[in-house]
C-alpha cells in the first residue's frame, strides 16, 4: 500500500492488480502463490469446503463443473480431488488442442464415471454445452459478474431439464467478501460487460483499497 500511495497512472493500476492477484491466490491456496508445487489440503479452508461440497454430489451420482481463473490452481484442484476421492477429474484449459477439448466434453456429457469437470474460466467460459452438470462451483471469483455468469451458463444451455445449483466460494473477512459486497451494492459494477474484466480495481482510491485488503478483526 505504501508503494501504491506514492505512484499513479498505469504504474499504480499495475501494482493494484498485482496485489489483488497475490491475495486472491493466497486465498485459493498458499501453494498457488508460493508456486512450490507442494500443497497440503489442510492449509486451505476453501479447499476443505470444496471437499465437503463435492462429497455428497459424488455419492448421489451428480455431475459438477468447477471453475477457477488460474491454470495453476486447476492443477492443484486436479491433484487434490484425485487424491481425496480416488477419481480422476477432467481438466479443460487453454493449452489443450481442440480434439482433446471435444473429447473431454463428450466424456463428461456421456460417461457416468466422468463426474468432475475442472475448467479454467477463460477456456471454459464460451462455446461449451455441458448440460450433464447439475452443480456449478466457482472456486475463485473473477470480480466481474458478467464473466462469472457466462461460465455458469455452460450448464444452462438448451436441453437442460434439471435444476442446477450454483456455489460461489468466498473467504469470509477478506478482500473476496468485500469486493463481492462492493459489486452487489454498486449498480455500475453489477452491470459490467464481459470485456470490462477486473480493470476497474486499478481505479479504486487509496482509502477504498485499504478497506478492501485489511483483514477483518473478527476473523
Amino acid at each position: 500500500m505504501e508503494q501504491i500511495e506514492t505512484s499513479d497512472g498505469i504504474q499504480r493500476r499495475g501494482m493494484v492488480l498485482k496485489m489483488m492477484t497475490a491475495l486472491k491466490q493466497i486465498g485459493n491456496h498458499p501453494a498457488q502463490y508460493l508456486k512450490n508445487n507442494k500443497f497440503n489440503a489442510e492449509e486451505s479452508g476453501k479447499l476443505q469446503l470444496l471437499f465437503d461440497l463435492v462429497e455428497p454430489m459424488l455419492e448421489t451420482g451428480e455431475k459438477l463443473l468447477l471453475f477457477t481463473q488460474y491454470k495453476q490452481m486447476g492443477d492443484i484442484l486436479f491433484k487434490a480431488l484425485e487424491e481425496k476421492f480416488h477419481s480422476t477429474p477432467l481438466f479443460l484449459h487453454g493449452e489443450l488442442s481442440r480434439k482433446k477439448r471435444d473429447d473431454m466434453v463428450n466424456a463428461f456429457q456421456n460417461y457416468k464415471h466422468n463426474n468432475i469437470f475442472i475448467l479454467s474460466l477463460k477456456a471454459g467460459g464460451t462455446g461449451l454445452n455441458l448440460t450433464a452438470a447439475t452443480n456449478v462451483i466457482h472456486y475463485d471469483l473473477w470480480w466481474n459478474p458478467a464473466v462469472e455468469n457466462q461460465a455458469t451458463d455452460r450448464a444452462y444451455r438448451i436441453g437442460q431439464h434439471k435444476n442446477v445449483m450454483v456455489y460461489r466460494l468466498i473467504n469470509k473477512g477478506t478482500l473476496e467478501e468485500r469486493i463481492d459486497d462492493m459489486i452487489r451494492s454498486k449498480k455500475q459494477l453489477a452491470e459490467m460487460t464481459v470485456n470490462t474484466g477486473e480493470k476497474w480495481l486499478g481505479d479504486l482510491s487509496n482509502n477504498e483499497l485499504k478497506d478492501i485488503v485489511a483483514l477483518s478483526k473478527e476473523q
